[in-house]
């Protein structure tokens, strides 16, 4: 029986840039960061939570060859790929105010839901990530 996720991955397009993005913008910390020779393992994850990992992977080798590895930065480029990521916040509004002054782009600013306040954005290649605050039980 499967008892949690530990690795969730997202293509990027430049894992020098990903990091800024991630880590130096939206806080993140580097969790792994190793030349495999074949590739470059880089995960990320929120700080405290070591249970968690995000590998920003390279299109390509060794799971792509150079067609498919073509057709997938050209998706993540569109932002076709889809939800990416989602993050949880003790409060929406200020971590979008600090992001956005930071550089982050949001296409959704944050909205009150029944359940949750929420926002949404891209990172720099088109993933699409969003950060939620979810509601306090009444």
């Amino acid at each position: 029986m499967l008892t949690a996720i530990n690795l969730s991955g997202i293509f990027v397009l430049d894992q020098d840039e990903a990091l800024d993005f991630y880590v130096g913008k939206l806080g993140l910390e580097i969790s792994a960061d190793v030349d495999l020779g074949f590739m470059r393992w880089l995960t990320v994850r929120v700080p405290g939570d070591g249970a968690r990992d995000i590998l920003l992977e390279l299109p390509g080798g060794p799971a792509h060859d150079d067609a498919t590895a073509e057709q997938v930065r050209e998706l993540v480029s569109k932002g076709a790929t889809g939800f990416s990521v989602g993050f949880t916040t003790d409060d929406c509004r200020k971590t979008y105010e600090e992001s956005s002054a930071k550089g982050v782009e949001f296409n959704e600013e944050p909205a009150e839901h029944p359940y949750r306040t929420d926002c949404g954005g891209r990172d720099p290649f088109g993933n699409h990530f969003r950060i939620v605050q979810l509601a306090t039980s009444q």
